[in-house]
């Protein structure tokens, strides 16, 4: 059974710190494949009745630059058009256009690869030229590998979403990062079986790629299929031993697994290599609290708060440790900090009101925030024991405010 962690901020990692700076376009048109637009449904039927007797064929995806001006995008429909006669015969292709600003391509009857790709350039030439703007285009090639024509259209789509990382000016040819891309954005939309098969293909092209072989194990561990993850985690470390987002990944396994010595190990490596990353301080300070090791707990989430200062497990975490160390007024403040950063986590919202009763302090806002908890995690039963302890403490003082009362009359 996998481990429940106290936070989704204890999660593996698919990119690191250093990763390159590119902007994920705002539409996925690979989202497209799970639900067809009426345009992208005609086409994939066109291109599979039209092409399956084809042995080569070219098929492109090709976007003008959203932020050309209102009149280009007004008249592209008639550019692509035009653009699209001008450089093939009507028997030698087929076109479709998306939306204002984007069509889909499958041309075939060149004689080479060659030759096919100088009619691709032209086309996007023709078409760059006529709405005066950047362009950006995914394309793939038939036959590839063992992809059936069926799928030609959306690996196009997959290509677009993968050049428009890039931005407007930049073609991308379908291949193993583009399933990597198109992997991630069904992992995003929680389509997590999807994206295994979308890595599992990327890995059929490029089967030592790290960043394939590290989003698989990803998928998996997510997935709790945590052998399968552990299997992946290992060959993408063979291929680069000291990428701190793999080793990370293999610690939070031996976490998951209660092998916490290794997951230390593992740990305290991958923060040799970069003690700059969030994930890793927070996994840090986290499991060295569990092994009641807590000032270097307490060093490594400072660091954590340091990195992500907006995030509230780091302060969960520390307002436990003081609990731990009897400190309720310091373990008080942690815990309102964790509350103001996120209403809604039951840890940040027990502890807190475990200090306020340590201190017989605001005694119904620690009951208030208790009933929270217990609501947020009912069968958490923890969280009901302090929600007693804390309502049979005020109805103790209560009780004895009372006799007081009663006394002084």
């Amino acid at each position: 059974m996998m481990l429940k962690f106290i936070a989704k901020e204890l999660q593996f990692l698919k990119t690191t710190g250093d990763a390159p700076e590119l902007t994920p376009p705002e539409i996925y048109y690979s989202d497209l494949i799970m639900q067809p637009s009426k345009e992208f449904a005609i086409f994939s039927r066109r291109i599979a009745d039209t092409c399956a007797s084809q042995k080569t064929f070219i098929t492109a995806a090709i976007q003008i630059d959203p932020a050309a001006p209102e009149k280009t995008i007004d008249t592209a429909n008639d550019i692509f058009d035009a653009c699209f006669h001008s450089v093939l015969d009507e028997d030698r292709g087929i076109w479709e256009c998306l939306d204002p600003f984007t069509a889909i391509f499958a041309f075939w009857g060149y004689q080479a690869p060659t030759q096919g790709k100088k009619l691709l350039d032209l086309l996007n030439e023709k078409i760059s030229q006529a709405v005066n703007a950047k362009l950006i285009m995914g394309t793939i090639a038939f036959p590839f590998h063992d992809f059936p024509v069926e799928e030609m259209a959306g690996c196009a789509l997959k290509a677009l979403d993968h050049a428009a990382f890039f931005g407007p000016g930049h073609a991308v040819e379908f291949d193993g990062l583009s399933l990597n891309i198109s992997g991630d954005r069904l992992f995003q939309l929680n389509n997590i079986d999807a994206a295994i098969t979308e890595y599992e293909k990327g890995l059929s092209i490029s089967p030592t790629d790290f960043n394939l072989l590290n989003s698989l194990g990803v998928a998996f561990g997510v997935d709790a299929c945590l052998d399968k993850a552990m299997e992946f985690f290992e060959k993408a470390r063979k291929i680069n031993p000291e990428e701190v987002m793999v080793i990370h990944n293999i610690g939070l396994i031996h976490r998951i697994n209660g092998k916490n010595d290794s997951a230390l190990a593992y740990l305290k490596k991958a923060h040799g290599i970069d003690p700059d990353l969030f994930e890793i301080e927070l996994l840090l300070g986290h499991l060295l609290f569990k092994e009641k090791k807590f000032d270097p707990a307490i060093k490594h989430l400072d660091a954590a708060i340091r990195l992500k200062p907006e995030s509230g497990t780091a302060f969960t975490i520390k307002g436990k440790i003081l609990l731990e160390r009897q400190n309720a007024a310091g373990a008080a403040a942690q815990f309102n900090q964790a509350v103001k950063l996120n209403p809604n986590d039951p840890e940040a919202l027990s502890g807190y009101a475990r200090a306020m009763a340590l201190q017989k302090r605001n005694l119904p806002i620690a009951i208030s925030f208790a009933k929270k908890s217990l609501a947020l995690d009912p069968g958490n039963k923890q969280y009901r024991q302090y929600l007693e302890e804390i309502q049979n403490l005020y109805g103790r003082i209560a009780e004895k405010n009372q006799d007081r009362s009663i006394k002084s009359a």
